[in-house]
């Protein structure tokens, strides 16, 4: 990704940098039951103890649940930062168990975790997911609209009669258009209601690939525009 290895540049990381940043490494559940997580600390973290950073938090689809916690870099930004670890930002992609499904409360308790570790920067923690993770960015994006700069659910469906909750929230929905696991309507229909909102102060932003089945987090996640649209969001009221 050429946009994020020219952020990367910007940010080179000095020989005194610890050896955890600029590597993804997995973290133990902040409580039993909880999540397993990766943890990104970008390059530069610890040699500018000053700076705020954004967040980006990603939710996997079905396929990497479980206990193998290497399965969460299969898809979606942790496969993309593996291959460029020079990216600008915090970011955390906790893993489901077998047969699960997001938990909004594990989530918010890892959040929480996180934003008193690190110093996340309140204006721009950003949520993202793929299917199964894709639903569960719509749904805890309708649930918490105060805590996001923006949300990119790829290949997802949320519920569109909770969509106006994010009237005023930076949303770029991705899909393929011959998606039959997820069909299309799924981001269509929330970005529809999104778009009759009363009081729309944001236009949602909806992309579909033609001739793309349910895998649409390839295309999407290698889209230079899209890390570089995600990264200019800033919550005018940063996150509690």
């Amino acid at each position: 990704m050429r946009t994020m290895l020219a952020l990367a540049l910007a940010l080179s990381t000095p020989a005194a940098a610890q050896s955890t940043e600029g590597t993804q490494t997995a973290q133990a559940p902040v409580r039993a039951g909880d999540y397993a997580y990766q943890l990104f600390v970008p390059r530069g973290y610890a040699a500018m103890p000053r700076q705020q950073w954004p967040l980006v938090i990603f939710l996997h689809g079905s396929g990497e649940r479980g206990s193998d916690i290497e399965k969460v870099k299969v898809n979606g930004p942790p496969k993309i930062i593996a291959r460029h670890p020079g990216a600008p930002f915090l970011m955390i992609a906790p893993q489901l168990e077998e047969g699960g499904d997001w938990d909004q409360v594990k989530l918010e308790r890892l959040l929480t975790r996180i934003r008193k570790d690190y110093r996340v920067d309140a204006s721009r923690i950003y949520l993202t997911g793929l299917s199964r993770g894709g639903h569960g960015s719509w749904a805890w994006a309708t649930a918490r609209p105060d805590l996001f700069a923006a949300v990119v659910p790829v290949a997802g469906r949320g519920d569109p009669a909770r969509a106006c909750a994010l009237k005023d929230m930076p949303v770029w929905a991705l899909h393929g258009d011959n998606d039959d696991i997820v069909r299309p309507v799924g981001s269509f229909a929330m970005v529809e209601a999104i778009r009759a909102c009363p009081g729309l102060t944001v236009q949602p932003r909806l992309t579909l690939y033609p001739a793309t089945n349910h895998g649409s987090w390839e295309p999407a996640y290698d889209e230079d525009a899209l890390w570089r649209w995600l990264l200019e969001q800033r919550r005018a009221v940063p996150a509690r």
